[in-house]
């Protein structure tokens, strides 16, 4: 064993050979203290100890006798000093061998106590002592490599710059050889070739490294992302992400976020494709770099050209290269596919967005849908169709199926449906919300309180539009008291319709005057004849009078005042002088369909003087409980005369009832000319119902309870149940004689059938039916049972027509109105005499002595009205039978 490593100059190699007694005085192994032998491979360094009088370590040769020892002194073992003075350092007195004995056992103990504190800490120390070393060692193992490639790769280089000078100097070399004519210019070509053949070769074997260099790093890296994940997952670490999971979020985030992130990534690949598919040919093959990256390009495009390569490494590199093409175009095909997919899908959907504009557009889905499509195809149908777009939070399909079964034609209108919530702007956006000339919003089928609340969320949302809105917002309602909220919201752009309200006021009007629910039909509807305003610069300056006789197709009812801002005033004074700006409101079939003509010469009628019949107490009966009862009874109160009574019957107890109605805002201690009667009961039980004067009501209207009013389909069939059983009960109290009387005049049915009992008991009181569906209300209508049906359509109608106009809506909210205008059916004895000829224009101007404006009449053989009629310059005989459709002031 050497000692010292270093040798003098000028002596040899010096030996150290220890002596026998030096090896027999070694110490048994029993005899001498146990010391435990500790190894590390962590250097330590090790530094002076202040204070040299302290006892040294005992060392492993502190027995060996001084008399066995070589001399000290010996100059032949001069350069073994440091090794003996180690040895004596070492050695020491029987007193300081006792004073280690008791340090050695001190430091027992304490050991001993600290055994259990350091037993985590030893293993976390081996932990990281093992992390490390694995650390090292692969830094230690990447190092190798990528020193060992870049030493190939710059030995590579260096000899294709020595090949590169050795082929100058002998290209030098041969033109001087050719100066001297010692060597021939066959020669020299030759000699020139194989020099460009030895660079080529070595350019090709530089390519192929390349080529698999770059080939095999990619599997390196993703092994050492994998190892080394392992590892930190395996270090307890539990609140670090593995390299990888990092890895895979990064990429996955990429290709969800950017658009043309999946083509871009398939371009890379076959690039990287071409590129190393023409290295690996460049290096196999004796073609050039173009060549061989443009063969790549064939065999990725056709994975059938490589089949005329030769030899093993060519065919090895085209086979490989085929392969990944085969694998990038089946990529290129899923891409595409999908993308044809999703396209599909999305058209399929409803998400593509319509380009359109001055489309009406409906947002929402209820019953109501198909009157409302209807309409506003009547409407277009003299423009030659139009654009409707739905959009509601259903499929797109379901839509487009459940529109295709509505029985209508629609008139060349296109209905588009689109799936999207109008709460959301991005959707609104979808449908071109800010180019629509109308937005409509309808009410959801359900509770009235949530399908307010959300049309209220709506029109927040349309008036958050950045671009702003072209058209106006019809919004339907179910609760009048929420029309002040949705106004204050929508400002301006907002036009409200409450289809509670609507229906209640036109049920209590034809209650009061039957058949008048079949004229509001007529012009609520755009079959017939229905409200327009325009204007008539050639009417400027005249009376409105004469206005009246003006337009031989339509029948004017109002003028727009433009000098009371755009007011409109129904049936205004003949002395009224239109000016500049004003607009004329007319009763026409279509906007096209009239224009003012030559002033009518009109043979002017004597007054009659015929007094109008006082209004007389009516006894009606409510059956069923509406949320908007309250107001139907202030209505009521306002337009029936002193003395009337008003039953209300329904199973809602009395107790609730007035607290129900005092929370509606109803005081009913100020109700003037009704008196409230209170009757509790079940309206689809006979026995209910036969405790009440059925035969003694002037008026029944039957209301689609609240208990129902969710499903239309069950307000409806409670409402039929109702009618059915009154009518029953009616015909069986009826007397026989006075049954036989008006046997003759209802119909088509037998005589002995149950329905043909009905219709005679319908000649005493007057029923309406509010029906929410129209399929419901067809069949009723049929049966000939009620005298009229109210259901959804009417407002529908509504919504329409002032979708197309938002002007028409202060007209609607007149007429329906307590205070104002209003629809009458006048009997004619008011007007003229029995068999007295008439033109209608005649009729007009003796209506006018009442401040009444006529806008049609019904025959008493005639089943229906006729609004707006043709000729009205022709004169017919009339009879006092005949009644007459007026437009009046309330009484």
């Amino acid at each position: 064993m050497s000692l010292d490593s270093e040798s003098s100059p000028s002596s040899s190699r010096d030996w150290f050979f220890p002596s026998p007694s030096f090896i027999h005085s070694t110490p048994h192994p029993s005899q001498s203290p146990n010391y435990p032998r500790k190894f590390t491979t962590i250097t330590r360094r090790t530094h002076p100890s202040p204070d040299w009088k302290k006892p040294p370590k005992t060392s492993a040769f502190r027995t060996v006798s001084s008399s066995s020892s070589v001399s000290y002194g010996d100059p032949k073992y001069g350069r073994l000093r440091r090794r003996v003075e180690f040895t004596r350092r070492n050695e020491t007195t029987p007193k300081n061998e006792e004073h280690d004995a008791v340090s050695e056992q001190k430091q027992g103990t304490s050991s001993a106590m600290s055994a259990e504190k350091t037993a985590s800490g030893e293993i976390s120390v081996r932990l990281a002592g093992q992390r490390v070393k694995i650390r090292w060692q692969m830094a230690f193992s990447i190092a190798i490599l990528i020193t060992a490639f870049g030493s190939l790769v710059h030995k590579n280089f260096s000899l294709h710059n020595r090949v590169i000078d050795l082929q100058d100097q002998i290209s030098i070399l041969n033109i001087r050889l050719q100066a001297c004519n010692l060597l021939d210019l066959q020669d020299t070509l030759s000699i020139l070739q194989e020099s460009d053949h030895l660079s080529s070769k070595g350019l090709k074997n530089l390519a192929l490294i390349v080529s698999i260099a770059l080939l095999s790093m990619p599997i390196f890296v993703l092994k050492y992302i994998d190892y080394f994940s392992k590892f930190r997952s395996s270090d307890n670490s539990s609140e670090k992400v593995s390299i990888n999971k990092q890895l895979e979020y990064r990429v996955d985030i990429f290709l969800s976020v950017h658009p043309y992130a999946k083509p871009l990534a398939l371009l890379v690949a076959t690039l990287m494709l071409i590129c190393l598919g023409g290295l690996a040919l460049f290096g196999v093959t004796d073609d050039s770099l173009a060549d061989c990256l443009w063969l790549s390009w064939t065999y990725i495009a056709d994975s059938g050209n490589h089949a005329n390569s030769e030899g093993m490494g060519p065919r090895f590199v085209s086979v490989s290269i085929s392969f990944g093409g085969m694998l990038i175009f089946a990529m290129v095909l899923g891409l595409v596919s999908d993308a044809i997919s999703e396209k599909l899908d999305s058209l399929r959907k409803g998400r593509s967005k319509v380009v359109e504009q001055n489309h009406t557009l409906i947002l929402g889905w209820s019953d109501k849908l198909g009157s409302l499509l209807n309409q506003l195809a009547i409407a277009n149908e003299s423009l030659g169709g139009g654009i409707v777009v739905v959009m509601a939070e259903r499929d797109k399909e379901e839509m487009e199926l459940d529109i295709a079964k509505m029985e209508f034609d629609f008139r060349g209108t296109f209905v588009i449906c689109r799936s999207g919530s109008p709460l959301i702007l991005a959707d609104l956006k979808k449908v071109s919300v800010s180019k629509a000339r109308a937005i409509v919003v309808l009410a959801e089928d359900g509770n009235a309180d949530q399908s307010d609340a959300r049309a209220l969320r709506t029109v927040l949302s349309l008036t958050g539009v950045k671009e702003g809105l072209r058209g106006h917002i019809v919004v339907e309602l179910s609760d009048l008291d929420n029309e002040v909220l949705v106004k204050l919201v929508g400002g301006e752009l907002v036009e409200t319709v409450v289809a509670h309200d609507v229906i209640g006021r036109l049920m209590i009007q034809c209650a009061r005057q039957p058949g008048l629910a079949q004229i509001w039909e007529d012009i609520l509807g755009f079959e017939n004849c229905e409200f327009y305003i325009k204007r008539w610069p050639q009417l400027d300056g005249m009376l409105f009078e004469d206005v009246l006789i003006s337009f031989p197709d339509a029948i004017p009812c109002g003028i727009k005042v433009v000098s009371r801002g755009g007011k409109i005033i129904l049936n205004p004074d003949d002395s009224y002088v239109l000016q500049e700006g004003d607009e004329v409101l007319v009763i026409a079939e279509d906007d096209d369909t009239y224009a003012p003509g030559p002033l009518t010469m009109v043979k002017e009628a004597s007054f009659l003087h015929i007094a109008r019949p006082a209004r007389k107490p009516q006894k009606i009966l409510l059956c069923g409980w509406r949320r908007d009862v309250d107001d139907m009874i202030v209505v009521l109160d306002a337009s029936l005369a002193p003395g009337s009574e008003l039953w209300m019957f329904n199973d809602v107890p009395e107790s609730e009832r007035e607290k129900k109605l005092i929370d509606g805002g109803l005081d009913t201690s100020r109700l003037v000319n009704i008196t409230l009667v209170n009757r509790e009961g079940n309206a689809v039980i006979r026995r209910h119902l036969e405790s009440l004067p059925l035969e003694s009501f002037d008026s029944i209207l039957i209301l689609a309870d609240e208990s129902v009013e969710d499903s239309a389909i069950q307000a409806d069939s409670r409402s039929l149940a109702t009618l059915l059983l009154i009518r029953d009960i009616q015909a069986k109290r009826l007397p026989y004689r006075e049954a036989m009387v008006t046997r003759g005049h209802r119909g088509s049915f037998s005589q002995g059938s149950w329905i043909g009992e009905m219709q005679q008991a319908s000649d005493r009181s007057v029923i309406i039916s509010e029906i929410l569906d129209p399929r419901t209300k067809n069949l009723l209508s049929m049966s000939k049972i009620s005298d009229y049906v109210l259901s959804n359509e009417l407002v529908s109608m509504a919504l329409a027509m002032v979708a197309e106009d938002r002007q028409i809506n202060d007209v609607l909210e007149e007429l329906f109105a307590e205070e104002g205008n209003e629809l009458h059916i006048r009997p004619a004895d008011l007007y003229l005499h029995e068999g007295e000829e008439l033109s209608f224009y005649e009729i007009l101007l003796r209506a006018r002595q009442r401040r009444e404006i006529v806008i049609g009449y019904r025959f008493a053989n005639a089943e229906r009205a006729v609004i707006n009629p043709p000729a009205k310059n022709e004169r017919r005989r009339w009879s006092v039978k005949d009644v007459f459709v007026v437009i009046t002031e309330k009484e």
